[in-house]
C-alpha cells in the first residue's frame, strides 16, 4: 500500500484557546493513528472575528483506511467547536 496524506481541519471553541497546546495534543492523536511519529505539518487559517483555524497535514498508511476516526476524537475535546478531515491524497515519492 501507498503513503497518504492527510489534511486535518480543527476549529477551536474560543479566540482565546491556545493553539500550541491544542496541536500538540491532536498530534499525540495522530501518532497514536498511525502508530509511529509520522511527518506533520501545521498552518493557522484566520476564520474571523479573531478565530484561527488549526489546519495539521499528516503522513499516513493508506492500509490503515479512513482517518476520519481522528476527527471524531478532536471533536470530544473541550476547547473544540469542530473538526473534520478536509482531504486525503496519496504521497508521491
Amino acid at each position: 500500500m501507498a503513503r497518504a496524506v492527510a489534511t486535518l481541519k480543527v476549529m477551536p471553541s474560543s479566540p482565546e484557546t491556545d493553539l500550541h497546546k491544542l496541536e500538540l495534543k491532536v498530534k499525540e492523536l495522530i501518532y497514536k493513528f498511525v502508530k509511529e511519529k509520522t511527518e506533520t505539518k501545521v498552518e493557522i487559517e484566520p476564520v474571523a472575528f479573531g478565530l484561527k483555524a488549526l489546519i495539521i497535514f499528516f503522513v499516513m498508511d493508506e492500509k490503515l483506511g479512513s482517518p476520519d476516526p481522528i476527527a471524531e476524537q478532536v471533536e470530544e475535546f473541550e476547547e473544540v467547536n469542530s473538526a473534520e478531515i478536509t482531504d486525503v491524497r496519496r504521497a508521491i515519492g
